[in-house]
């Protein structure tokens, strides 16, 4: 099997050294390059195409989020981006999922988190853990609960089959491949496959992208 090749992006040389102790260790994961600034980040992402880029937030020279955006960019590399930092702020948040990242994580995730999920974002997954969706829906739902005008469906959801479409709202409510699995009374490859055809019809990366969409178009809504 090939193993999944990460960067470390942090100017703190001892979280790199904790990073690389926890991913290194494990079986299918090689760190082949660290960073300690987001503009050497984006050289050595360009230089080495890792499968994964584990990125901080707050560096110098150019700060994570920017690193992403041009990493995500850049046709050439096909990395998915990590986010990891201290700081458990909306703004952070909301603009690493703007910029591109696949996926975003605390520092104070215990090592199985991190390295569970440095293995979703590398399968092409998103990682959009519960806490995440919430804030997520929060952000892109109120509008749609104080509205009271008639809306008119996005187009594209016209190419979606009813399945499809109810797939989407559930992974717009946060639900895993296992959960949506389970409700649906389904395979999860069923579901996977379900995924990948709504994405791909929508023109979307990822979940996290499936989710923001469906609440900016009205497509999901909470409580509903």
């Amino acid at each position: 099997m090939t193993p999944t090749r990460v960067l470390l992006a942090d100017d703190h040389e001892m979280v790199r050294a904790g990073f690389r102790i926890i991913l290194g260790s494990q079986p299918g994961i090689e760190i082949v390059g660290e960073a300690a600034t987001g503009a050497e980040a984006l050289a050595r992402a360009a230089e080495l195409k890792p499968d994964v880029i584990c990125m901080d937030v707050q560096m110098p020279d150019m700060d994570g989020l920017e690193a992403t955006r041009r990493i995500v960019a850049d046709e050439s590399v096909t990395s998915a981006v990590l986010i990891l930092t201290t700081f458990d702020r909306d703004d952070y948040l909301f603009e690493a999922l703007g910029a591109g990242a696949s996926g975003f994580l605390l520092k104070n995730s215990t090592p199985e988190q991190l390295i569970d999920a440095v293995r979703v974002v590398a399968s092409g997954d998103a990682l959009l853990a519960p806490a995440v969706t919430r804030r997520v829906i929060e952000r892109f739902g109120a509008p749609v609960e104080k509205s009271t005008a008639p809306v008119t469906p996005p187009a594209a959801l016209e190419t979606l089959t009813d399945r499809e479409a109810e797939v989407l709202q559930l992974v717009a409510q946060g639900l895993s491949n296992a959960e949506i699995a389970t409700q649906l009374f389904v395979g999860e490859a069923t579901v996977k496959s379900h995924v990948s055809k709504v994405l791909q019809k929508l023109g979307l990366r990822d979940r996290i992208q499936a989710v923001v969409w469906a609440y900016e178009n009205r497509v999901a809504v909470p409580g509903g």
